[in-house]
């Protein structure tokens, strides 16, 4: 365990605090807080948000619910599609001073291997994640629910690149670590986990018709810490591959609570809507809390 540098499927990260997929948009930020949130950048690595083949609108609005201790999103995954994240954002976010981490998603194996080459073939991506919480369009079933269909597209994945494989896992599944097992059998250098919880959010005009545009959405925030610590614990069980810890990480000690449960690194999600500079503030109470203890020194 360590709040200093940290060896990650090849990279040398300066510290264990990523960012999660979709939380944390940095090209906004740069506009938004200048050539200053270069020399303070909140992660030791950021993750892209996701990337399909296709531009996406995302859902309709109203796209966000405050619950009790969360926030349900139905954003949809609005991205510019393949093109477009390798003509107009990559050379942006290759100033970045950390390394990139795409997240790609499709809906049939053949849609993710594009992706994944195109992804693969360029410098400026250090790593990729893949985002299998989306359905198959053949079977109907999340790719990343079951082990069989998992272990079929990472097998199909793992010769297009030399480049690490990170399997964002759904927590939508009845056994996450053996859906992990699966994933690592068949090549993926890392695992992440939890994505959100799917949940419904009811129309305040006592209908019971869905708030959300997109009818339902996915649970984050601190509501969903107890689960995402449990599948942590039960994957790191299960699996000798590293894992990127998330779900609800709103301070430092939270994130050692992931570190203890097994993750290498942790990502931290919903907190950054709160607070832009949440990365770095969880961060340093991590250190402090490893100063402390002893793990930490110099």
């Amino acid at each position: 365990m360590s709040g200093g540098p940290v060896a990650f499927c090849g990279l040398e990260l300066a510290h264990p605090i990523l960012n999660g997929s979709g939380t944390y948009d940095a090209l906004a930020a740069l506009e938004v807080f200048g050539p200053g949130l270069l020399e303070r950048f909140p992660f030791a690595a950021f993750v892209s948000k996701t990337i399909t083949l296709e531009p996406r609108a995302g859902n309709p609005p109203p796209r966000l619910y405050e619950a009790p201790a969360g926030l349900i999103n139905s954003i949809g995954l609005p991205n510019k599609g393949l093109h477009g994240y390798l003509e107009e954002d990559l050379p942006r976010l290759a100033a970045l001073p950390v390394p990139l981490i795409t997240n790609v998603m499709g809906s049939t194996v053949a849609e993710v291997a594009a992706l994944v080459e195109a992804a693969s073939a360029r410098a400026e991506v250090a790593a990729i994640e893949l985002n299998v919480s989306c359905p198959n369009v053949r079977t109907g079933l999340d790719l990343g629910a079951d082990p069989h269909e998992l272990a079929g597209l990472v097998a199909d994945l793992r010769p297009r690149t030399a480049k690490p494989l990170i399997v964002k896992l759904t927590p939508n599944t009845a056994d996450v670590a053996r859906v992990a097992q699966a994933a690592e059998a068949a090549g993926a250098d890392a695992v992440s986990l939890i994505n959100t919880l799917r949940a419904f959010a009811p129309h305040p005009d006592g209908s019971g018709a869905p708030w959300l545009g997109g009818g339902s959405g996915g649970m984050s925030g601190p509501a969903v810490r107890a689960v995402a610590l449990a599948q942590v614990a039960a994957v790191a069980r299960r699996v000798s591959i590293p894992i990127v810890g998330m779900g609800g990480v709103c301070s430092g000690r939270d994130a050692k609570r992931f570190l203890d449960a097994g993750a290498r690194l942790v990502a931290v999600g919903t907190e950054s809507f709160r607070d832009p500079a949440a990365g770095l503030r969880i961060r340093r109470e991590l250190e402090e809390i490893l100063a402390k203890s002893g793990v930490l020194t110099a």
